[in-house]
């Protein structure tokens, strides 16, 4: 690794910067213990100390020295500078640093730069009804919470996307490092167009542990790591340390090396198109865990260990002994120098605190972006296919909104907000009309047979759903748009993170001051149902499941039937804000079932009687119901055939598209009132539902409806291999003929005269499967099967 030797600073200057670390330091640690006599006026008391000690030191000061001297730069050199803290244990640094430099107290007036605040700042910290010990939401400049490790860079990286002006100053962890999301985000560097987009300074803090182990970065030598982050395409600058006076030095001499370099790889690729890329520059910052802490406690050396971690001293209130330590500890700081009587920051510390935004706790970017945007959506009407009779044509789906997000990119050129993300699959999920307008972003070797590959592509893709998800959380973060797309098996890879996502728009909703981001919006096609080629690995439809069990105030499910339900939804999603919106739709060809205008009307209902299958006369013996494309088939190829066997049935179909509209409206903002519920499946008749996913789902979103009881609901049941499109449905007790026996079974009247049509359906289950197994495909009644809708519901009702 490089090191830069020089001593740019001097004596004042490095006097200055080390005194705004030990204020950051001292307000850490008092953010730690203490929830009175904050500026030790009196010897501490029991009762000054927290009952509970939570809370993270270990990573502590070194986020505190690199607040101090990113300050410094950003002053120099009048920066759009944010902080990405990936160690987001290191919460008590990023309160301590904003509240010095004032955005605290600006966004919380109840939390003033003086004597009475810095107690309410220490006592709130990791205390019931204050702010929690991550880097959370309810922190100034936050964009990352940081209490699940591994995503900090991709977040960095996604911010930075067509933001040419923002650096991002990005800390990662050495124990975040063993991530696998981690592992994969440095590649990043090879999507970034250095044109057009800002730069990420990944600043690798290596302090030798992480809770009760050490760490393998920092054990594997300078050689071995040096060709690690080189072979990622970095030109790595060491910092290495305990001793301030040195620290500062070299770090405020490698911070200036490194910015120079960013600004003359920027400059130069924006003077001269086709630069080839460069590597970007990084630090590693090496200093001892829990610096400047207790060396020792109780005879067990604590500074530079993993016992640093988290709470070095412990059983402050009870032991006098380490009462008189911890106070020790925080004198050692020097906190007359630091703060005036009345408690605030001398000027001396203020003085190296950056104007206005340009503070890393106010900068826009970190807050829903300076000017977050709507997007230009084209009009839906000139990409809906014409649906004639339903059922009579079929479209791609996916395909078909390929095109609409075509327009969308184009729309919004000029804006440079709108990306579409997804790993290794957008041609694969029919997406590819993208490429007409914009192609991948890619800034690495190009072969003549490669296609489509391009610096300043639009479509992000990396076979890493961890890596595509960081970049569109924070790209969506700092106020643009996007849309993710993924084969449904695979999109569970993301499954923590769309946890850490939902939990911070649940908490972000709360908060008067955050601004509202852009949705975060899921395509999952290649589904459970279509996967009969790639087989069981590929079959599982549970990402549903996993979003639901998220607040209701953030989450939004949908399952367009066809091709011009799915366009309606992914316009409505795309127009929302502050959502997670997951979009299962299929790609293979498939019937359509609603013209344009009757698919808008429907998707704004988000769950309706289908009257062209409905000959119910107002009074069903039955509901049939559906949700999912592959369902929505199976549930009308049984009506036609109850229709052909049992004309006199009397059959209502309804189709739900938005998920969330069976929960109670008690539970969801979507859901249904008892009496509109009641009024679609009745009280008391049976209900069969054929449901995309897993059957637990659909009872326990309805669980408390009057009719409950009558309801029966077919979906995946953990059956597939390599098959037919047929024997997935067959196989999971999805398909048509085994729905019409679930009607002949629960219709009371039809169980004696409904006998043979039973028998028969059961005998087409077991010619379906001979056939399959002697033709390899399915049997042709099933393959060209045709809607046929038999008598309309005027003619059937007279």
């Amino acid at each position: 690794m490089y090191e830069i030797l020089e001593k740019p600073l001097s004596a004042d200057e490095v006097d200055a910067l080390d005194a705004y670390w030990r204020a950051a330091n001292y307000l850490s640690v008092g953010q730690i213990y203490l929830m009175r006599n904050p500026l030790l006026h009196q010897p501490l008391r029991p009762e000054d100390v927290k009952p509970r000690l939570l809370g993270h030191w270990g990573t502590t000061p070194g986020l505190n020295i690199l607040y101090a001297h990113l300050n410094r730069v950003i002053r120099q050199r009048d920066l759009n500078m944010m902080y990405v803290i990936g160690p987001g244990h290191g919460g008590p640094a990023i309160a301590a640093n904003t509240w010095l430099e004032g955005s605290y107290s600006e966004t919380y007036p109840d939390v003033p730069q003086d004597a009475s605040g810095m107690e309410r700042l220490f006592r709130q910290f990791s205390f019931p009804g204050g702010i929690p010990s991550h880097v959370a939401p309810e922190l100034p400049g936050s964009i990352h919470e940081g209490g699940e490790l591994g995503y900090s860079l991709s977040h960095a990286y996604g911010a930075v996307l067509d933001n040419p002006d923002l650096v991002v100053a990005c800390v990662i962890g050495d124990g975040e490092a063993e991530t696998g999301p981690l592992a994969a985000s440095w590649h990043s560097n090879k999507f970034l167009d250095p044109r057009t987009d800002g730069a990420v300074l990944p600043i690798l803090h290596l302090n030798g542990y992480k809770i009760a182990n050490p760490a393998i970065l920092a054990r594997i030598g300078d050689d071995e790591l040096t060709s690690l982050l080189e072979g990622y395409g970095y030109r790595p600058y060491l910092v290495d340390g305990d001793e301030p006076e040195h620290v500062h030095q070299q770090l405020a001499a490698t911070l200036e090396q490194v910015l120079d370099e960013i600004a003359a790889i920027q400059s130069e690729a924006r003077a001269v198109s086709g630069t080839p890329r460069r590597p970007w520059p990084m630090i590693v910052l090496r200093t001892p865990k829990g610096w400047t802490g207790p060396h020792e406690v109780d005879g067990v050396q604590v500074e530079g260990t993993w016992r640093a971690h988290q709470v070095p001293v412990s059983d402050v209130r009870g032991n006098p002994d380490h009462r008189r330590l911890l106070e020790q500890w925080l004198q050692s700081y020097r906190p007359e120098e630091l703060f005036d009587e009345a408690g605030s920051p001398i000027d001396l510390l203020l003085d190296q605190v950056p104007s206005g935004d340009r503070r890393m706790g106010s900068n826009p970017h970190s807050n829903g972006g300076p000017a977050s945007r709507d997007l230009k959506l084209p009009d839906l009407a000139s990409y809906a296919v014409p649906v004639p009779v339903p059922g009579a044509t079929d479209h791609e789906p996916t395909r078909v909104l390929g095109d609409y997000l075509r327009d969308v990119m184009s729309a919004n050129a000029t804006e440079r907000n709108f990306r579409v993300f997804g790993p290794d699959e957008t041609a694969s999920n029919r997406l590819d009309a993208l490429y007409q307008v914009t192609d991948k972003a890619w800034n690495a070797e190009v072969l003549p047979t490669d296609e489509h590959l391009a610096v300043d592509g639009r479509v992000m893709e990396i076979l890493s759903e961890h890596t595509c998800q960081g970049w569109l959380e924070g790209y969506l973060l700092t106020g643009r748009h996007g849309w993710f797309s993924c084969y449904e098996a695979f999109v569970h890879l993301v499954d923590s993170m769309v946890n850490q996502h939902a939990k911070w728009l649940k908490v972000t909703r709360g908060l008067r001051w955050r601004r509202s981001i852009p949705s975060l919006n899921y395509l999952l096609t290649s589904h459970v149902w279509r996967q009969d080629h790639n087989g069981f690995s590929h079959q599982d439809p549970g990402f549903i499941d996993h979003v639901v069990n998220k607040k209701a105030e953030v989450v939004r499910v949908y399952l367009p039937p066809d091709t011009n339900t799915l366009l309606a939804t992914a316009d409505h999603c795309l127009r929302s804000r502050h959502y997670i919106n997951v979009v299962v739709a299929g790609k293979q060809p498939q019937a359509d079932w609603l013209a344009p205008e009757a698919a808008a009307l429907h998707c704004a209902r988000g769950i309706g009687v289908w009257d062209f299958a409905t000959n119910d006369q107002g009074d069903p013996d039955v509901v049939l119901a559906c949700a999912g494309d592959v369902p929505t088939q199976e549930t009308l190829a049984a009506v036609s055939l109850l229709r052909e066997h049992l004309p006199d049935l009397r059959i209502r179909v309804i189709n739900v598209v938005d998920l969330m509209r069976l929960q109670p409206a008690t539970e969801h903002p979507h859901g249904l009132t008892d009496a509109e519920f009641d009024a679609l499946f009745t009280t008391d008749k049976p209900v069969v539902f054929a449901y995309h996913g897993y059957p637990w789902l659909i009872h326990r979103l309805t669980y408390r409806r009057h009719n409950h009881d009558n309801l029966h609901v077919r979906g995946y049941k953990e059956e597939g291999t390599t098959t037919t499109p047929f024997d997935m449905v067959v196989r999971n007790d999805l398909d048509r003929y085994h729905l019409a026996i679930d009607v002949i079974d629960r219709v009371p009247h039809l169980g004696r005269r409904a006998v043979q049509v039973r028998q028969w359906l059961t005998d087409q289950r077991a010619r379906h499967h001979a056939h399959i197994i002697e033709y390899g495909e399915d049997l042709p009644e099933v393959r060209n099967w045709r809607w046929t809708s038999g008598p309309s519901t005027e003619e059937a009702r007279t």
